[in-house]
């Protein structure tokens, strides 16, 4: 009998969980390093740098001597250059790091911990500091510095500034724009920022520009209904604006370490291409509100003016006089240029 083979097929969703399953990587602890003081292991290698001095000053002298081995001054020769090649080894293993910043180190390609207080220090010889930013900066720079030296390697935890370049965008009604923006922060895991993203400073400024966009289209660049008091604007509302701005920034770059203490917008203003119209909106809509406020106090006096007649017996009118009157109060207030009196020496009737 010939056995019947089935192929079962695997639903496409298990396919895809086992996938994702697999790229999995889970984020490093940061594990703060407590290591030696450079002090006392720079005391030990000036020692073990002075035996070995004297090793090859004894060897030489003995060399020729009749009353001791040759054996001896080799093997003295033999330990002492063993000595120094140490020396050497061990050389490599001391850091310094500087006051507000920190040294995140890597054994054979594993994290090994992180140093978060300054000081002079004597790690494993083998460790290397790592600092993605720090090393893209060198390259573009063309400094490259020395294996000790760890001044370039160590991350920065102090408050630092991003100045966003001005960027071209739409508000809500689809004018375009132009706005500008500072980001104040700082570095508060430093384990995070070295391997959870490519380059912190550059990602930083990729999520700054992305934030900036997404806000700024969710509101207009002026408020559009005057009686509104509740709609937000960007000109009136910047700091609102600037603290969700502030908010979903920090919401993206946690995974990096970094923390947002502050955004700022600094520029605001319409496009080229539509400054000179919006300009004149801005106008037309003073001019009016200008107008609004002249004709309300036109009226409130004309009122005053008339009551004041009334209540002193000044003299009586009528309502075609009354109407005549209010006509005359009103383009003399109302009117942009001076007026030019002219005096009626008849009778008003």
């Amino acid at each position: 009998m010939s056995k019947e083979m089935t192929n079962e097929k695997i639903p496409e969703t298990d396919l895809s969980g086992q996938r994702n399953a697999g790229l999995m990587i889970k984020d490093v602890e940061q594990k703060e390093l407590y290591p030696l003081p450079g002090g006392i292991m720079a005391a030990a290698e000036g020692i073990l740098l002075l035996v070995c001095v004297l090793a090859y000053v004894w060897a030489g002298l003995r060399l020729s001597a009749k009353d001791i081995p040759p054996a001896l001054p080799a093997a003295a020769i033999v330990a002492a250059t063993l000595g120094i090649v140490l020396f050497c080894i061990l050389l490599a293993g001391f850091r310094v790091v500087d006051p507000k910043e920190a040294l995140v180190l890597v054994l054979f390609g594993r994290y090994y911990g992180t140093i978060l207080k300054e000081g002079f220090y004597f790690v494993n010889p083998f460790c290397c500091g790592i600092n993605p930013a720090a090393q893209k900066q060198m390259i573009a720079t063309g400094k490259m510095g020395s294996g000790v030296n760890t001044a370039g390697k160590c991350v920065s935890m102090k408050t630092m500034t991003l100045d966003n370049d001005k960027q071209k965008v739409n508000d809500e009604l689809g004018n375009p724009i132009i706005i500008g923006a500072v980001v104040i922060w700082r570095i508060v895991n430093p384990t995070k920022a070295v391997f959870n993203v490519q380059n912190y400073k550059s990602y930083l400024s990729i999520q700054c520009d992305s934030i900036i966009r997404n806000v700024a289209r969710m509101y207009p660049y002026d408020v559009v209904d005057e009686g509104d008091v509740d709609e937000k604007s960007l000109r009136g509302s910047s700091q609102e604006i600037a603290d969700r701005m502030k908010g979903e920034l920090q919401e993206r770059v946690e995974t990096a370490g970094i923390l947002v203490e502050e955004v700022k917008i600094t520029h605001l203003s319409y496009a080229p291409e539509i400054a000179s119209a919006m300009l004149q909106r801005q106008q037309a809509v003073a001019v009016i509100a200008a107008r609004q406020k002249i004709v309300e106090g036109a009226v409130g006096m004309v009122e005053m003016a008339l009551n004041k007649l009334n209540e002193k017996d000044v003299v009586e009118l009528d309502e075609e006089r009354k109407a005549a009157m209010v006509s005359n109060l009103l383009v003399i207030l109302c009117g942009n240029k001076e007026v030019q009196p002219i005096v009626n020496s008849g009778t008003i009737y």
